[in-house]
């Protein structure tokens, strides 16, 4: 019962996986959707499954519900690792959704930290995957997403920079 999110996780993979190479023709298109989908699929296993990375190492987690911190913001390993995590995360919400503002991404970033940390605490109680459910991991994560759109938004003025200077 425990590997269930992890079944379900790795069948939408390589279902997105066969999606995507059957229906994108272009080959740098279909190159850049696998790579983000593979990001997905890792982001996916590392945070609701009992597989866990300490930064060296995947093991796997004792069966638990795990714990809730709610007031104390911890900096740790952890809390760069976290952030780490997620700067592809903004930097994939920021290239689709370019209208977006930096400013607005603050909040979505943080809203998207909540809602992992919110789905680490149901599928604890349901799947026993002993995952933590810590504010010092929403804070992290919203860096992580504003810091990856960031880099995104950079990415695009220089590439359009570059192209307007060629052209």
């Amino acid at each position: 019962m425990r590997w269930i999110p992890l079944l379900v996780i790795w069948f939408l993979s390589l279902s997105s996986g066969t999606y995507i190479h059957n229906s994108i023709e272009d080959f740098n298109s279909r190159i850049i959707a696998m790579v983000s989908l593979f990001y997905m699929t890792f982001l996916g296993t590392i945070l609701f499954t009992p597989l866990a990375f300490d930064g060296l190492n995947i093991y796997i987690m004792p069966a638990g519900i795990g714990r809730v911190n709610l007031y104390h913001i911890f900096v740790d390993i952890g809390f760069v690792e976290n952030i780490i995590l997620t700067m592809p995360l903004g930097f994939l919400i920021k290239r689709f959704y370019s209208r977006t503002s930096l400013l607005a991404m603050i909040p979505i970033g943080l809203m998207t930290g909540a809602t992992i940390e919110t789905m680490q605490y149901y599928l604890s109680h349901v799947f026993w995957i002993n995952r933590t459910s810590d504010i010092s991991d929403v804070v992290s994560n919203g860096i992580g997403i504003v810091i990856g759109a960031s880099i995104a938004l950079a990415y695009h003025y220089i590439y359009d920079k570059k192209y307007q200077i060629i052209t």
